[in-house]
């Protein structure tokens, strides 16, 4: 059975399918069909603290899928968008599993991420697969991905 990691950017995910389809991603559907695939060793969801309700609703729900839960200070921008700041800490946690799993799985569409997944495929032989918004997903990350995944209807709440 293949071992399984999960890796999601919960803002960019977040913004994304708010910014593209004004609807949630839903996590939940997301593991029913990745645990299809092979066995989940590790899914961590990268996020930022809000002392707010609705919130820690959000992450308690993480938590019964299955995900652990890495959280960053809140950071406001001026645009009203908030930061968590997390790309490095995604990237040493990748590092760190890649030679223990069968697939990465990121949830980003983020192209900061492109070398990561072509170093983990090229000296981990990891496959590196991507969900990301097709409309808001970098293309140097879908070229980097060993599979793209569209997150579009059928991954949306």
């Amino acid at each position: 059975m293949k071992k399984i990691a999960i890796f999601a950017d919960v803002q960019n995910i977040y913004y994304t399918t708010r910014q593209a389809y004004n609807r949630q991603f839903n996590y939940q559907q997301l593991w029913n069909k990745v645990s299809n695939e092979g066995k989940i060793v590790s899914a961590i969801a990268y996020a930022i603290q809000r002392n707010d309700d609705k919130q820690q609703k959000f992450q308690n729900a993480l938590k019964h899928i299955g995900f652990t839960i890495k959280l960053k200070p809140y950071i406001q921008r001026s645009d009203g968008s908030a930061k968590g700041d997390w790309d490095v800490g995604i990237t040493i946690d990748i590092m760190e599993i890649s030679k223990q799993v069968d697939k990465v799985i990121l949830l980003s569409g983020d192209g900061d991420f492109d070398l990561l997944l072509n170093k983990i495929k090229n000296d981990y032989k990891v496959n590196a697969e991507v969900y990301g918004v097709p409309s808001l997903t970098a293309n140097s990350l879908i070229e980097a991905a060993s599979i793209y995944h569209r997150i579009e209807e059928d991954l949306l709440l």
